[in-house]
């Protein structure tokens, strides 16, 4: 076997790893709901991120993350996420395919084709300013804004839902969003 194939294989054992690694957050056996139904066009644009539980993927010098959300000719959905450091930013591509029957508030994500995760929008502001998105798992959980920092009450509302969903907010991460 030649050393791209060997390279190759380590790094999607790796990835699969550290996927079936991942630590789960959600203390409910109560299945995920989601919201009733997003239009894409809304939900398109920039998004920062307010709390996130830990994951693999995500550095903890992370200082601003933001998700920006666009349409491809395709009809699925590009991602950039972007991560800023104090020194430098770190980008990661993916691609957004809308689940069939979904009332586009399930998707499925991928940054390392053929590999897809579930991206499900849990809860959403009725003028798109913030949303809580998560998969039936557990594993994974954000809440984002179109704004870089949310009214002291709003945050702690949007922390009181996401209890009610069954996580602890003891386990969030909140980037300082000054960058």
């Amino acid at each position: 076997m030649n050393k791209f194939k060997v390279f190759s294989l380590i790094v999607v054992a790796t990835i699969l790893s550290a996927c079936a690694n991942q630590a789960v957050y959600r203390n409910s056996a109560a299945p995920l709901q989601t919201h009733s139904s997003v239009e894409l066009n809304r939900y398109l644009g920039q998004w920062y991120e307010i709390y996130r539980v830990p994951n693999w993927f995500e550095d903890s010098d992370c200082r601003t993350v933001t998700a920006e959300y666009s349409l491809r000719p395709d009809g699925h959905v590009k991602v950039l996420n972007t991560c800023h450091k104090a020194d430098k930013k770190n980008e990661a591509a993916g691609i957004a395919k809308v689940v069939e029957g979904s009332n586009n508030t399930k998707l499925k994500v991928s940054f390392f084709r053929p590999f897809y995760g579930d991206y499900w929008v849990l809860d959403l502001a009725s003028d798109y300013s913030w949303v809580m998105v998560g998969e039936p798992s557990g594993k994974y959980f954000w809440i984002l804004a179109r704004e870089k920092v949310l009214p002291t009450s709003l945050e702690s509302e949007l922390l009181d839902k996401a209890e009610k969903l069954g996580y602890n907010r003891k386990d969030f991460i909140k980037p300082k969003n000054d960058l």
